[in-house]
């Protein structure tokens, strides 16, 4: 094995010619700083992203001034898998890392993580809330699966939603409040919630830094992933008998694999009116995350430091809500496997979306690269910035997203037109959907004759060596 902080030679060749675009390239004599804003459970519904109902003023003030990537997508849609490849820069074949409990050192005790790698560079390198994973809400307050190697300084506020926990109203009892449709909506103020003190934390920390001193600060919010709690004033945002719940169509069910559906039976058995409930203080909860991202905007241009600092907005996967009878994540379908994305960048493109197809494997070398840092060896993603100069620019790379369920594997390709997913190796079913006719996913073309030439592709693109693991090309799919 090569050793993990070997850095790619290419890359190299490029730094010392100084090869990058005028918008990639940090000023002369001064670094760019880092602010690394992470969502937990935060799927597109955003302005930015053309939803018209739900309010995200501030994110769509971010999207305005930088990138926002609209086919981003993660490589595992679960906390822990997703955050582990992303911030190691490897696939989760190759970190393996399925469950939430396991840290990613246990199997690379030397690997470089993304916020290690500014840390080694002299960066004051902070992590306010969740970046790496935390069980929530039950871990909201503690390091969580944190990794001390990463940062300076930790800091792990604890608000008014944690010691009100009593209040919080289960829809699935049978379910822990992490993972049920549970909601509370909150009295009180922002900052007295936890991604409130988040905020202020984090804002404390930028106000500290030495001027010219680099930072790379992550604030990591924990909504708004279940249960659902933000204060009242958010709940009125969305009155009950307004939120739009997912579109369905008789049948949809009928050409889905049975290993595809992690919600049993669909909706969890719950009335339309429950189903609203869950789905109004979600958006309540986005939407109050939202304001504490004004927060910190606001704070970074006041400080002097917007100028010189680059903005990545992420979530570590996205959310379905109650599509093809299906909530939360831990499935292959669009609304859990597409992810929110935005990167601003000082002297880049503003306010123009980027429709290629991206992964957030992409943003470790992707933030090396704007910062002209080495990037290690076993990063396996490819930097963005010729999409952050030009959004439109040639990019023929798909996106691949895994889930394992019942020790059965998923596994899925998205292009820009196409998503291909195969169950097991095939043998537990396949998925292939139309994006371009059908984004919603009704209709599965994997067995239609006139689709079997896309479907030879796309398995040859799912089978590439360098995606998954050898255990599973070799059909050894099973955990």
């Amino acid at each position: 094995m090569k050793p993990l902080f070997a850095i790619k030679p290419l890359l190299l060749l490029v730094l010392a010619a100084g090869l990058f675009t005028q918008a990639a390239a940090q000023p002369q004599g001064k670094k760019y700083n880092v602010l690394f804003i992470a969502a937990d459970d935060l799927n597109n519904d955003l302005g930015c992203y053309g939803n018209r109902y739900v309010q995200s003023p501030q994110i769509d003030r971010l999207a305005r001034s930088g990138v926002a990537f609209h086919a981003a997508y993660n490589q595992y849609p679960l906390c822990s898998p997703s955050r582990s490849s992303m911030l190691t820069g490897m696939r989760p074949d190759k970190v393996g890392i399925y469950d939430l409990e396991t840290h990613f050192r246990k199997h690379f005790p030397d690997v470089i993580t993304l916020p290690q790698l500014f840390r080694n560079a002299d960066y004051f390198s902070a992590r306010v809330g969740k970046i790496f994973h935390y069980g929530v809400p039950g871990q909201i307050g503690t390091n969580g699966l944190d990794d001390p190697a990463s940062w300076d300084t930790v800091v792990n506020p604890k608000g008014r939603d944690k010691t009100e926990e009593h209040l919080v109203k289960n829809l699935t009892p049978a379910r822990g409040l992490g993972a049920a449709l549970a909601w509370h909506r909150s009295e009180g103020t922002d900052e007295e919630q936890t991604d409130g003190l988040v905020t202020t934390e984090a804002i404390r920390l930028l106000a500290q830094q030495k001027k010219g001193e680099p930072f790379f600060l992550a604030v990591g919010y924990f909504r708004p992933h279940a249960p659902y709690v933000a204060p009242g004033k958010y709940f009125d945002l969305y009155p009950k008998e307004t939120v739009p719940l997912a579109k369905e169509m008789p049948g949809d069910m009928d050409d889905i694999p049975e290993a595809a559906l992690f919600t049993r039976p669909a909706h969890w058995g719950l009335n339309e009116s429950d189903r609203r409930d869950a789905q109004r203080a979600y958006y309540a909860a986005v939407s109050f995350m939202d304001g504490q991202v004004g927060r910190l905007l606001d704070a970074l241009e006041q400080l002097g430091l917007a100028e010189n600092t680059i903005i990545v907005l992420w979530s570590d996967h996205g959310y379905n809500l109650g599509q093809h009878g299906q909530w939360k994540k831990q499935s292959l379908f669009e609304p859990s496997a597409r992810v929110p994305l935005i990167i601003a960048v000082p002297g880049g493109a503003k306010g123009t979306p980027c429709r290629r197809t991206v992964e957030l494997l992409d943003v470790y070398p992707t933030l090396a690269e704007l910062c002209d840092l080495p990037v290690p060896e076993h990063v396996q993603g490819r930097s963005l910035t010729k999409l952050l100069k030009d959004p439109a620019a040639a990019w023929k790379h798909p996106a691949y997203t895994e889930v394992v369920r019942n020790g059965i594997f998923g596994r899925s390709v998205r292009t820009e037109r196409w998503r291909y997913t195969e169950w097991d190796n095939g043998n537990e079913g396949t998925e292939l959907y139309d994006h371009r006719n059908d984004p919603g996913e009704f209709v599965n073309l994997a067995r239609e004759k006139k689709c079997a030439a896309e479907v030879k592709r796309l398995q040859g693109l799912l089978r590439k060596p360098d995606v998954f693991s050898d255990r599973w090309l070799k059909g050894q799919s099973r955990r």
